[in-house]
C-alpha cells in the first residue's frame, strides 16, 4: 500500500490548466521529487501572483511529457494512492498531462468530516492543528511539507474516532470518506454568513431554493457536492425525482 503525498502547481485555476510543478513524497519509502516544467501554454498572472512560478523561471526546462518524472509517476500509481488536498484538482491536473490516478485520499474532504472547523484550507489547518512545519505556502513542496503533516493527524484521528487498528483499515476509512459528501453546517458566505443551515432553512426556504438552483445550474464539475448535499438535505430533495 504506497500512499504519494502530492501536489501540484499550475498554470491556472481552470480545469485545462498544465502543470509547472510537481512535489511528492512516498509515504514509507521517504522518495522524493520536487521538479518545474515548462508548460505548453503561458502561464497566468493570477498563477503568478499565487505561487510566484513566472514564464522566465521555466523556459530552459523539460516539458513534462518528456521528463523522467512523469515515467516514474506513472509507475508509482500502477500500486499507489494519491493523498492531496482538494485533490480532484490535481487529479485532473495530471490528466491534462497524460497520468491517470486511480485512487486518491482527498485530505480537505476527509478534514471536513473529522475537523469541526469553519475553514479547511490547507494553510488554515496548519495554524489551526498547530503543525509544526516550516514550509513555504502556494510553493508544491512547501504544501506537500504541510500536507504530510495533516495526513498524519487525519490518519490518527480517524484510527481513534472510528476504532479501527490496522493501516489498511484507517486508509479504507479515509478513501471511504473521500468520496463521501459532508454536510456543511454554517454559511461562510453571503448574507447569511455566520449562521446554521439548519436555521436559515427554517427562516428563509426561498434562498436555499434559489442557491440549489444555482449550483445544479453549474457544469457537474464546476458545482460542490457538499453544497448541493446539504441544500439537498435541508430542502428534503430527492435527486431520483428531478426532471433530468
Amino acid at each position: 500500500m504506497m500512499l504519494i503525498i502530492l501536489d501540484t502547481e499550475t498554470t491556472d485555476k481552470e480545469r485545462d490548466s498544465r502543470l509547472v510543478q510537481l512535489a511528492y513524497k512516498v509515504r514509507d519509502t521517504k522518495e522524493m521529487v520536487n521538479a518545474y516544467f515548462k508548460p505548453p501554454v503561458e502561464i497566468a498572472i493570477g498563477a503568478m501572483a499565487v505561487h510566484h512560478v513566472t514564464n522566465e523561471m521555466v523556459a530552459d526546462k523539460l516539458a513534462f511529457d518528456a521528463s523522467l518524472e512523469k515515467k516514474r509517476l506513472i509507475e508509482l500509481l500502477e500500486t499507489g494512492i494519491v493523498v492531496a488536498h482538494n485533490a480532484q484538482f490535481d487529479v485532473n491536473i495530471l490528466k491534462n498531462e497524460g497520468v491517470e490516478v486511480g485512487q486518491f485520499i482527498d485530505t480537505l474532504r476527509v478534514a471536513r468530516h473529522l475537523i469541526e472547523s469553519d475553514q479547511h484550507s490547507l494553510q488554515y489547518l496548519r495554524y489551526l492543528l498547530k503543525l509544526n512545519i516550516e514550509a513555504e505556502a502556494h510553493d508544491a513542496l512547501g504544501d506537500v511539507n504541510v500536507l504530510e503533516a495533516l495526513f498524519e493527524y487525519l490518519f490518527e484521528k480517524a484510527k481513534k474516532d472510528f476504532k479501527l487498528k490496522t493501516d489498511e483499515e484507517i486508509v479504507a476509512k479515509l478513501l471511504e470518506l473521500t468520496v463521501t459528501p459532508v454536510l456543511i453546517k454554517k454559511f461562510v458566505f453571503g448574507k447569511y454568513i455566520g449562521r446554521l443551515f439548519e436555521d436559515v432553512a427554517m427562516v428563509d426556504k426561498k434562498y436555499l431554493e434559489w442557491l440549489y438552483n444555482s449550483e445544479i445550474a453549474k457544469m457537474p464539475h464546476d458545482q460542490n457536492e457538499d453544497m448541493v448535499y446539504t441544500l439537498e438535505h435541508y430542502l428534503k430533495v430527492d435527486r431520483n425525482e428531478l426532471p433530468f
